[in-house]
């Protein structure tokens, strides 16, 4: 029974190439599986007259849990590769980050107007805007000095007129 032994010694160079391989590679490399077997096969029944001229997986079936394994394995290797590139462009971007900081560093007039256009970039949407700055640039552009000139000129203002009320009310 030729047919028989040449099916049974094809399914066990199948089980052979399967635990060899992995899934992935199974899936996108079929010609590579497809030559081992032959070769395989062809060793087991050259003995017996038989030329093996193909082999040829046609279909793989892949049972739902491993499938879902598949899909978990594909998505994490997605978020991995996504976190590496946020973490290489964030790199980059401290290092432009450095190379501006030098360049201010010895010019506080450059260092001056890119505070005023960070402020005009904040402001500039029409919106009522909540701009958060550092200390050091209000300094550089001395805005911590007026804002602290103006908020002690009301404070002093609204003492003024309430000055006056206490006065006249008897006590």
């Amino acid at each position: 029974d030729y047919k028989g032994s040449v099916s049974l010694a094809s399914q066990t160079a199948l089980r052979d190439v399967i635990g060899k391989t992995i899934l992935s590679d199974m899936l996108t490399g079929r010609e590579i599986i497809d030559a081992e077997l032959q070769r395989l096969i062809g060793n087991r029944v050259s003995g017996w007259g038989i030329k093996v001229l193909s082999v040829e997986i046609r279909d793989v079936v892949i049972p739902g849990a491993l499938q879902d394994a598949m899909s978990m394995q594909a998505q994490a290797e997605r978020e991995r590769q996504a976190r590496v590139i946020l973490g290489d462009s964030e790199r980059q971007i401290a290092e432009k980050f450095e190379l501006a900081a030098k360049s201010y560093e010895n010019n506080p007039t450059a260092l001056h107007l890119r505070a005023m256009n960070m402020l005009y970039d904040g402001l500039k949407g029409g919106h009522a805007t909540i701009v958060i700055v550092p200390s050091t640039a209000l300094q550089t552009m001395t805005l911590g000095d007026t804002t602290g000139t103006i908020a002690l000129a009301k404070t002093l203002a609204q003492e003024q007129k309430m000055q006056p009320e206490t006065e006249q009310k008897p006590q």
